[in-house]
C-alpha cells in the first residue's frame, strides 16, 4: 500500500523559513520520481519542484527557484523540501507525489500518488 504523509506546514512570516517532509511508505522512494506540488485557494495545482528516482536531477520552478531546495534522505525514505525566504504568494497547502514514470514533472495528472497536503500561510 502506497501511502504518502506530508508535514512541517504551518504560519511563518513574510521571509522566514519552513521545511517540509515527505514520508513515504509502501515503497522504497530512490527508485521513483518524488513532486511537491502546491494549491491556493481558487488556483491551479501547480508544479514547485522534483527529485527524479533515477538520476537525482532536480527541477523548480521559476518562481521558487533560489529560494527553495529538494533533497532526499533515501534511509528515511523521506524527501525534504527546503523554503526560504517566503513571501506571502508562497502561501497554498503544499502536497508531495510520487510517480515511477513522469515526463512533464510540472503536470499534476502524470503522478500517481499523492498525499494529503500541508498547510503553508506566509504573513505579511
Amino acid at each position: 500500500q502506497v501511502q504518502l504523509v506530508e508535514s512541517g506546514g504551518g504560519l511563518v512570516q513574510a521571509g522566514g523559513s519552513l521545511r517540509l517532509s515527505c514520508a513515504a511508505s509502501g515503497f522504497t522512494l530512490d527508485y521513483y520520481n518524488i513532486g511537491w506540488f502546491r494549491q491556493a485557494p481558487g488556483k491551479e495545482r501547480e508544479g514547485v519542484s522534483c527529485i527524479s528516482g533515477s538520476d537525482g536531477s532536480t527541477y523548480y520552478a521559476d518562481s521558487v527557484k533560489g529560494r527553495f531546495t529538494i533533497s532526499r534522505d533515501n534511509a528515511k525514505n523521506t524527501v525534504y523540501l527546503q523554503m526560504n525566504s517566503l513571501k506571502p504568494e508562497d502561501t497554498a497547502v503544499y502536497y508531495c507525489a510520487t510517480g515511477f514514470y513522469v515526463t512533464y514533472y510540472s503536470d499534476p495528472d502524470e503522478w500517481d500518488y499523492w498525499g494529503q497536503g500541508t498547510q503553508v500561510t506566509v504573513s505579511s
